[in-house]
C-alpha cells in the first residue's frame, strides 16, 4: 500500500520525479558501534524503521557500506515489499576495513559491485538515488571525479539508478558533476557551526538541488554549543531540535535525515523540527558560525 505522508514538518520537496518528504531518516545508527555489526537490538531496530513508515516518512537514507550490509538487511527485512511512494537512498565509493575505517572504492569495478551489492541486499531492481561519497572522514577532498561519477551515469543510462548525487563533495565537484549528467541532490556536513557550504546551498536552491546535510550537532565548540543550550532551554526544547528546525528554515532545497535507533528519539526529532524559530532566534543562532 502506498505511503501517505502526514503533516511533517518542512512539507515535502520536489525534482521531477523525485518527490520526498523533507524530513527524512538516516540509518546508519541502526547498525553497531563504530557503523560496524549488527545492532544490540534488533527488535527496536525493526520498530524504528517500520514507524519512519508510519509516520509518513518517505525518504530513508542508507549504505551497503553501514554494517557492512547490516541497515540494507534491516530495511529489507522491515519494509519490504516497499510501499508505494518511499525513496530509499544509498551511496557508493567507500569500503570498510577491519579496524572499521572507510577506504576509498571508486574505481569503476568497484562502483559496479557496490550498486549490484546495493541491489541485492536491499531487494530493488532500481536504485532511487545514489551519491558517490568522496573525500574522506575529514571532509572534501579536491580532485576531478569524472571516471567515477560517469560510471555511475552509465549505469543510470542502463536504467540501473534513477537518480545521481554526491556526498562529502566541493563545489568544483558538483560542477563538473553537472557538466556529466544532473544531479538532485548533494550530502554534505553542514549545521549552525559549520557554514562553509553557504554559497554552494543558495546556488543548488537556484536550480531546485536538494542539499542534504549531516552532522547537524557535529564539530561544535564549548562556545558554540552553550549558546545553542541556551535558545533551546528558552524555547524548553532540545539542542537537536533546534538545530533541526533551523536548517529547514536555511533554506526550502534543504532535506534533513537525523538519524536514531530509538522511537522514542526518532518522535521527539518529527516534533522538535515543527518549531518556528522568530527572528530573534534566528539572530542569535546566526552569530554561532561567527
Amino acid at each position: 500500500m502506498p505511503v501517505t505522508p502526514a503533516t511533517l514538518p518542512g512539507g515535502t520537496w520536489t525534482s521531477e520525479d523525485f518527490t520526498v518528504t523533507r524530513l527524512g531518516y538516516g540509518a546508519m545508527q541502526l547498525a553497531g558501534p563504530g557503523v560496524m555489526g549488527p545492532p544490540a537490538d534488533r527488535d527496536g531496530a525493526l520498530a524504528v524503521l517500520r514507524e519512519v513508515v508510519d509516520l509518513g516518512i518517505t525518504h530513508i537514507d542508507t549504505s551497503a557500506a553501514y554494517g557492512p550490509v547490516v541497515t540494507n538487511q534491516l530495511i529489507r527485512e522491515a519494509l519490504h515489499p516497499y510501499p508505494e511512494g518511499l525513496h530509499i537512498v544509498t551511496k557508493v565509493g567507500a569500503n570498510r576495513d577491519e579496524q572499521g575505517g572507510w577506504p576509498p572504492a571508486r574505481q569503476p569495478d568497484e562502483l559496479r559491485r557496490q550498486v549490484g551489492e546495493n541491489l541485492e541486499t536491499l531487494g530493488l531492481d532500481v536504485l532511487d538515488l545514489v551519491n558517490l561519497r568522496l573525500g574522506d572522514a575529514a571532509g572534501p577532498q579536491s580532485g576531478s571525479i569524472a571516471e567515477s561519477f560517469e560510471t555511475l551515469a552509465d549505469l543510470q543510462q542502463q536504467a540501473v539508478i534513477r537518480h545521481l548525487g554526491l556526498s562529502n563533495a566541493t563545489a568544483e565537484q558538483v560542477a563538473e558533476a553537472q557538466q556529466i549528467t544532473p544531479i538532485v541532490c548533494v550530502q554534505n556536513m553542514y549545521n549552525l557551526a559549520h557554514r562553509h557550504d553557504d554559497d554552494l546551498i543558495d546556488r543548488l536552491a537556484r536550480e531546485n538541488i536538494a542539499y542534504v546535510p549531516f552532522f547537524p550537532l557535529g564539530g561544535f565548540s564549548s562556545l558554540q554549543s552553550s549558546t545553542l543550550s541556551a535558545v533551546a532551554a528558552r524555547l524548553n526544547t532540545t539542542p537537536m531540535a533546534v538545530a533541526l528546525a533551523w536548517l529547514l528554515q536555511r533554506s526550502p532545497d534543504i532535506l534533513l535525515i537525523p538519524g536514531t535507533s530509538s522511537v522514542a528519539h526518532l518522535r521527539e526529532n518529527l516534533a522538535g523540527a515543527a518549531i518556528t524559530l522568530t527572528a530573534d532566534d534566528l539572530a542569535a543562532l546566526n552569530r554561532i558560525a561567527e
